[in-house]
């Protein structure tokens, strides 16, 4: 092994550490080290506002990362009730993907009802221009 190789891993292994850590201690410790890199040397407190965006993938939605949290569930020891708790979260899951499915349908109908009343008022408004004398706009 090289001379060169040993002081790179042992700094991936502190950044790996650093790492954890953080995410062991949620958003607010990965927010409070980015505005410390910025107090301190601002090159640091871009480089991790950079890392939390586009690595960590902070902002974006967590529904995934909730079935992997569910799914890393230490077991219990008894394959039946594991297995049952697989299925039941299973089942979950599958009834929160349908009851999204239904609101965005409501909200689909909401936003055509609106539209047709909309489309509804412009007629009238032109009807009413028209039996007015006014001119009607193209």
């Amino acid at each position: 092994m090289s001379t060169t190789a040993a002081p790179v891993q042992s700094a991936q292994g502190w950044l790996s550490r650093s790492e954890a850590w953080l995410d062991s201690k949620g958003k607010g410790a990965w927010i409070a080290a980015m505005i410390l890199g910025f107090i301190l040397f601002w090159p640091i407190g871009l480089a991790l506002l950079f890392y939390m965006i586009w690595s960590k993938d902070m902002f974006k939605g967590s529904c995934k990362s909730r079935r992997a949290h569910r799914q890393s569930f230490r077991t219990s020891g008894n394959s039946a009730f594991d297995a049952y708790k697989a299925e039941t979260l299973r089942r979950l899951e599958d009834e929160q993907e349908a009851f999204e499915a239904f609101l965005q349908r409501l909200r689909e109908a909401k936003d055509k009802s609106e539209f047709d009343e909309f489309m509804d008022e412009r007629a009238k408004s032109k009807r009413d221009d028209a039996e007015n004398g006014d001119p009607v706009e193209a």
